[in-house]
């Protein structure tokens, strides 16, 4: 079953400034909550290589956002990491001092959030924020910053950039403060740039726009990227990668086009018929359940309460009874199935 909409992107082959981020067994849980249940990241591998596009999906409460939030020390109150390690470059992020990580943040680490007016400081000019990281962490003096600053605004295509940046967030639309981020996030060189949901709430038009100059950034930079979405349309043009997370875990990841043109876990597989398919009659395909249902089970796969086909291929009690590893398949292709693992079994899927 093919769901390529249009072949994507390949992957480089010079990455030059890029920064290489490795996570391993991460866990984050929030103590004060009651016992039981799945932590909502949960023993979560994932790897971003130099000058690379990774892009993590998976719907809302699957833990990608934490996941974010874990890399660059900004977890929410209560939250914290019970195990594994964050590397940048080999070095260990989740041990990193708050004084290290201010420093790691704005000057190896940038991130785009999902609300660019909110992220935004409504008191500042466009001007001040985006000259704080050039003085900050590349040392140029307050002058120097504040001219660089209407520079990185004309680099990421604002019209008229001395304008903007006497601006506040108020008088920005989405798509213009969406630029302001992204000369700022880039102002300071980072390794990896973070983008949680860059499009969210903008309108085909401007989405189409930042994603082409989030693009154009990455291959000028060499910038790897960790890319955080729902929408697999994006993901089908830009990524180089692709990891599916559900309830705290990775449960396929492969090259953009081998996880297109042959998705192997049965949640990828529905992920993508909800995001890219429609009935005859018009309707959208939708998922039933939610991941709420997941989060309560202490063995077995994590899926297993909203999966179509555990039933029809006769392996209902192996998935309750035990939860499969990531696998490797043919061609850098991992899932984490029980039926994926055999494609026979997944003809019927």
């Amino acid at each position: 079953m093919n769901f390529l909409p249009r072949p994507p992107r390949t992957t480089r082959s010079d990455p030059a400034g890029g920064a290489e981020l490795t996570i391993r067994g991460l866990r984050v849980e929030f103590p004060h909550l009651p016992a039981g249940g799945t932590p909502p990241v949960d023993g979560l591998d994932l790897t971003v290589r130099p000058g690379q596009i990774v892009a993590l999906v998976g719907e809302s409460g699957s833990g990608k956002s934490l996941t974010s939030l874990a890399v660059t020390g900004l977890l929410p109150p209560g939250a914290r990491i019970t195990a594994g390690r964050i590397t940048l470059d080999g070095e260990d992020l989740a041990d990193c001092s708050a004084r290290r990580m201010n420093h790691i943040r704005g000057n190896r680490v940038a991130m785009l959030f999902q609300q660019p007016k909110a992220a935004l400081d409504p008191t500042a000019t466009v001007r001040s924020q985006v000259a704080e990281p050039l003085w900050l962490h590349r040392g140029l003096s307050h002058r120097q910053a504040r001219t660089r600053a209407v520079e990185l605004l004309r680099d990421v295509g604002i019209a008229d950039p001395d304008r903007v940046a006497g601006s506040y967030a108020h008088q920005l639309s989405g798509g213009m403060a969406q630029r302001v981020m992204i000369a700022a996030a880039l102002g300071s060189d980072p390794g990896l740039l973070i983008a949680d949901e860059p499009t969210t709430a903008l309108d085909v038009t401007v989405q189409a726009q930042i994603l082409a100059l989030l693009k154009r950034k990455q291959q000028e930079r060499g910038l790897s990227v960790l890319l955080i979405t729902h929408d697999l349309g994006i993901v089908a043009s830009l990524a180089d990668r692709v990891a599916v997370m559900y309830a705290g875990r990775i449960v396929e990841e492969a090259t953009a086009q081998k996880l297109f043109s042959d998705p192997r876990h049965p949640y990828t597989r529905a992920l993508l018929r909800a995001s890219l398919l429609q009935s005859q009659d018009g309707r959208l395909f939708s998922i039933t359940g939610s991941t709420a249902q997941s989060r309560s089970l202490d063995h077995g796969c994590r899926f297993r309460p909203r999966c179509p086909v555990a039933d029809e291929l006769g392996i209902s009690r192996e998935c309750e009874e035990n939860e499969p590893a990531l696998q490797g398949l043919a061609g850098d292709h991992n899932s984490r199935c029980w039926a994926s693992s055999t494609p026979e079994r997944m003809v019927a899927v």
